[in-house]
């Protein structure tokens, strides 16, 4: 008996018993399909973080200053701990006291340091942004939104894939052909997708910074207006796509801490040097200072996600188990209600191998079938599920999109095939070991 004679006849046992062996193949597909989807999906997901901060300056180190937080009953936390010096609502900030103030000091320190190439010191925080979106609308429209006060002629530097959906044509981040101060919005912050924006080029915008004044224990207002001279596109860097870019003088006179620095934005000669310069920086500051690279940041990221992805994965190998669990039991029910043709079989001379291999090519058939089906399904599935989530209240998102390797769907392919004939191996055996006698005297 050969094995074209073996497949045709297990083939048409299959298509004997077309519902179940449709469901038990449907198990197969759901597992399998499952796997590429999520798997695609993934790896999609690490391409699109890794080309995301492909687009940030690789030679860019942000340092920033730790607070150590005194008696304030504005900040959490026993005397003496430290944290992250980040913006915070109300000026906070201006409360705990900075371990190391990046002043002028630091700045010359640092640029002295080997194959650092320039330094860009920066003020952040969080202000209130007003606006009014249109002539017949008299009451300012407002927000919150976070301010990144640089030199504007530098932001390329540290954003270099920075594009602009408006800009001014003239003058741009100069002021000098703008009754107030300049101003660059986040597309996000302006709105430009809305019907009516909330700010647009040659419009005047008004940012208020709410603080605490330690002389007085009250809450003080310190406001200014600014004319938009351009609207950033995004970029994939949240420092800059949800916030508005103002100049470094404007940054120090509204946030009052003129000469006290944020963060510095440190640019490197070459990436490559990035390691070593942080090392330096190290050695001279100890932990007293924080030091982010979006090396580091990467890397962070891509260890979350190839946890998540082991995490995930398992979830769609248990959905595949379970088909292997159907296989079992159809198989073995297939082999009950079969009792008597397999007498016939061993009747006329067959063989418990060839009663074996029968059983198992239609295992094998089962996940050749289930597998590959899963296969086009999953790819379809994660290209449509990418579709269906690319847009939220009309506004085009991000998309991520689904990355199969060869290598991955094989995998898959060759795991749910095994997993099928393994699942059949024990009603094949079943069916090997009948006695041809009992085998015709059941009913």
């Amino acid at each position: 008996m050969n094995i074209k004679y073996f497949l045709k006849l297990s083939f048409k046992a299959l298509l004997d018993r077309k519902l179940r062996s449709a469901l038990t193949i449907l198990m197969v597909v759901v597992g399998s399909s499952l796997m590429v989807s999520l798997n695609g999906l993934i790896a999609g997901l690490q391409s699109f973080v890794e080309g995301a901060f492909n687009k940030l300056a690789p030679n860019v180190l942000v340092v920033s200053s730790f607070l150590s937080h005194g008696s304030s009953t504005a900040n959490t936390g026993s005397s003496g701990t430290r944290s992250a010096s980040v913006p915070s609502f109300f000026g906070q900030g201006l409360i705990s006291t900075p371990i190391i103030n990046l002043d002028s000091t630091i700045i010359n320190k640092i640029n002295s340091l080997p194959y650092v190439q320039d330094i860009i010191p920066s003020y952040q925080g969080i202000v209130s942004i007003e606006s009014k979106s249109s002539k017949t609308n008299t009451t300012p429209e407002s927000r919150f939104t976070s301010v990144l006060s640089i030199d504007p002629q530098k932001l390329n530097v540290i954003a270099p894939s920075i594009e602009f959906e408006d800009r001014a044509n003239s003058s741009f981040m100069s002021g000098t052909a703008n009754r107030f101060p300049s101003i660059i919005l986040s597309k996000d912050i302006a709105g430009l997708d809305a019907r009516n924006p909330f700010a647009k080029v040659g419009q005047s915008v008004t940012l208020r910074y709410f603080y605490i004044d330690p002389t007085i224990s009250g809450r003080k207002e310190n406001s200014q207006t600014f004319t938009v001279v351009g609207i950033m596109k995004p970029i994939g860097n949240p420092t800059i796509d949800r916030a508005v870019v103002i100049s470094t003088e404007s940054g120090g006179n509204l946030f009052y801490r003129s000469g006290k620095y944020d963060s510095l934005f440190v640019i490197a000669k070459s990436a490559d040097f990035v390691d070593r310069i942080e090392r330096e920086i190290r050695d001279v500051y100890g932990n007293d200072i924080g030091i982010t690279t979006s090396k580091a940041i990467l890397n962070t990221i891509k260890q979350f996600t190839s946890g998540f992805s082991i995490f995930i994965s398992s979830i769609a190998l248990i959905s595949l188990l379970v088909g292997a669990v159907g296989i079992v039991t159809t198989m073995y029910t297939s082999v009950v209600e079969r009792t008597k043709e397999i007498g016939v079989m061993k009747a006329i001379g067959a063989k418990n191998g060839i009663v074996l291999g029968f059983f198992l090519i239609e295992s094998l058939i089962i996940g050749i079938l289930g597998a590959s089906i899963g296969l086009v399904l999953g790819i379809a599935g994660s290209y449509l599920l990418t579709k269906l989530f690319s847009t939220r209240g009309g506004e085009i998102l991000s998309v991520i999109t689904p990355v199969f390797l060869v290598s991955d769907l094989l995998f898959v392919w060759v795991v749910s095939v095994a997993l099928s004939l393994v699942a059949g191996v024990y009603p094949a055996w079943k069916a090997s070991r009948l006695s041809p006698i009992t085998a015709l005297r059941r009913d």
